[in-house]
């Protein structure tokens, strides 16, 4: 019997322990809030992209969902510059769903509704200009470009996008249907290989299941290349630097720039901001030499002033 029970342990604890192996890499990947009942669990309720405070935020930020890494950085030293503003609310989802919040004033996520009044937007300059006239305010303040991610030491060897193509590489590829990046990257494929490579990889390997199309958010490659169900992923340099500065097992295939595409980050207050002063306060740091090298630091490039 006591064998028994001592096996039973045994096995109890490698069942758990190969459990938490499946969700080691399972986001949030920040540093989440201090305060109250600690109830995040890995690949049911983690809720990645909703920061802060939603009751009365003093200030409430949509941010285009690439920049999930700055957030803990930016809003953790605005609230030091600025102290009067500690109940700050971020959303961190893509730009097009963001927009469509916007538009129907509400997110519901699971039985939870979402009701709050954006402050500030930030996206790509073609979202922004989507929506140019719901803005007082819009600055550039940041840039990108793209990068392939790979597992670590590449083992399927992929050189570049015209890689992506090979019938042995699972390709992980943001839906072009909601992300911005998506569409930029057909822009790649395009210069990488014409309209051939574009419909091979988007068309062709998608309709045979070995070019994955994220369902949520682009943070589904990084994670489905950590969990090896896919080979490569174009995504934003920065989001596969991000993956290295936190020790995650992947590399860094560098696109040419005759082949690459450049983004440029815009962020817009509001006319409907409930905190119009709180928004520019924001911009003011976000714009200014902190915010700027938080971005820095996150291997964002400078705005094209």
């Amino acid at each position: 019997m006591k064998q028994f029970i001592t096996t039973l342990i045994v096995t109890l604890l490698s069942v758990q322990a190969l459990h938490a192996q499946d969700h080691r890499f399972d986001p949030p990947w920040n540093t989440p809030p201090s305060g109250g009942v600690a109830f995040t669990v890995p690949g049911i309720d983690n809720v990645p992209d909703l920061y802060g405070d939603i009751i009365n935020p003093q200030l409430v930020i949509f941010f285009a969902g690439n920049q999930f890494m700055v957030i803990d950085s930016l809003i953790t030293d605005f609230k030091k510059t600025y102290p009067q503003y500690q109940r700050v609310f971020a959303e961190t989802l893509p730009p097009g769903i963001l927009a469509q919040q916007i538009i129907t004033g509400s997110l519901v996520l699971g039985n939870l509704r979402i009701a709050v009044t954006p402050d500030i937007y930030t996206a790509g300059k073609g979202r922004i200009d989507q929506l140019r006239d719901s803005f007082s305010l819009v600055k550039n303040y940041a840039g990108n470009t793209l990068a392939i991610m790979v597992q670590r030491d590449n083992p399927k060897n992929i050189r570049g996008l015209a890689d992506l193509a090979r019938k042995d590489v699972q390709v992980s590829m943001p839906n072009p249907a909601w992300e911005g990046i998506g569409k930029r990257i057909e822009e790649a494929y395009v210069k990488a290989g014409g309209i051939a490579l574009q419909q091979t990889i988007m068309k062709e390997k998608a309709a045979k299941g070995s070019t994955y199309l994220t369902k949520i958010h682009h943070r589904e490659t990084p994670l489905r290349i950590l969990r090896q169900q896919s080979d490569a992923g174009p995504v934003w340099f920065t989001e596969a630097y991000y993956q290295q500065m936190i020790h995650h097992p992947v590399s860094v295939v560098n696109i040419p720039e005759k082949e690459n595409i450049k983004a440029s980050y815009w962020a817009g207050i509001l006319k409907s901001a409930p905190h119009p002063q709180a928004a520019r306060d924001f911009m003011d740091f976000l714009m200014g030499p902190a915010g700027q090298g938080i971005y820095k630091h996150f291997g964002f490039t400078p705005p094209e002033l």
